[in-house]
């Protein structure tokens, strides 16, 4: 069996691994119901990174949302109004979050291999999940062929392409031995117990991959977010929590090292467009700080 099936098949079994019982099934149901009800510290960051999409919500299209595991993806769109399909490689939680009224839609799907015509749906949202294919650039194209505006991916970022003097000194080390930075740099090849390399995200490699293929343009934007911690997750997200405070103060200086170009924003949310949006939403994407990278023409490609 190849290594790329034996990753599939680890992860559509994780969720009945890490939920056996139909109970702890519905308790996880229950602890992400009460961090919306109660704007914990763990719905503050899975909200920020949802948010990301919001610029391409204001007019109504339909959305697929890939490696939703839980669905928790197209219940944002959902309580949106606008149509959308959540899917997954597992069907554990999808069936159940459905009777709890979270969609109307799902589908169990290999990301790599989709079964949906081709532009069947608007946008293609995919949020923490790319990392997770083992042939994540298969996924990639999957997800833009079957939609017909553009696809958001959001996963973390790949320090290395934003951090020059990094990168200086991986090519120099690299030059006297290429196994030596890996005693200190423990995480440069990370690889997950389901048998997958761990990708993250580059703007160079998205601008690559979307104008090899005749893509329009490109988006970016990029925040600070990693802050999950077990400890403070059901933490109130406001100023009555100390914890949350001292999130914020991280917060505070992280952004200001971004700004500075002194460390790399933590997530990078990168949206592949198939045609130019209207300009009401280029207009939503420049207000919420995304960078807009727009192709030139390929001059060959119908020769």
């Amino acid at each position: 069996m190849s290594v790329e099936s034996i990753s599939h098949q680890a992860h559509a079994s994780w969720y009945k691994v890490q939920y056996e019982t139909k109970d702890a099934q519905e308790k996880a149901i229950a602890d992400w119901q009460f961090d919306q009800e109660n704007n914990t510290v763990n719905h503050w960051i899975h909200q920020r990174l949802l948010n990301l999409a919001t610029p391409l919500t204001l007019e109504k299209k339909q959305w697929l949302t890939v490696g939703d595991g839980y669905g928790f993806d197209a219940n944002f769109f959902y309580k949106k109004g606008l149509d959308v399909t959540a899917s997954d490689i597992s069907d554990t939680f999808l069936p159940l979050s459905h009777q709890h009224g979270l969609f109307q839609k799902y589908a169990v799907e290999n990301a790599e291999k989709l079964t949906f015509a081709d532009n069947s749906f608007d946008y293609v949202f995919c949020k923490e999940a790319y990392h997770h294919f083992p042939r994540p650039y298969m996924a990639v194209y999957e997800m833009i062929r079957v939609a017909r505006e553009g696809v958001v991916l959001i996963e973390p970022h790949d320090p290395v392409s934003k951090m020059p003097l990094l990168l200086a000194a991986r090519n120099i080390i690299d030059r006297v031995d290429t196994a030596l930075l890996q005693k200190y740099w423990k995480n440069r090849y990370s690889f997950e117990e389901v048998g997958n390399y761990v990708f993250k995200l580059s703007e160079r490699e998205i601008d690559k991959l979307a104008n090899g293929i005749g893509m329009k343009m490109v988006a970016f934007k990029g925040i600070n977010n990693n802050y999950h911690s077990p400890q403070v997750a059901k933490e109130k997200a406001d100023a009555s929590s100390p914890a949350f405070r001292k999130i914020l103060r991280k917060l505070r200086i992280h952004n200001a090292l971004s700004r500075l170009s002194l460390m790399p924003t933590q997530v990078l949310s990168a949206i592949i467009f198939k045609k130019i949006p209207s300009e009401n939403t280029l207009a939503a994407l420049k207000k919420e700080g995304y960078q807009l990278h727009f192709f030139p023409v390929n001059p060959y490609a119908n020769r």
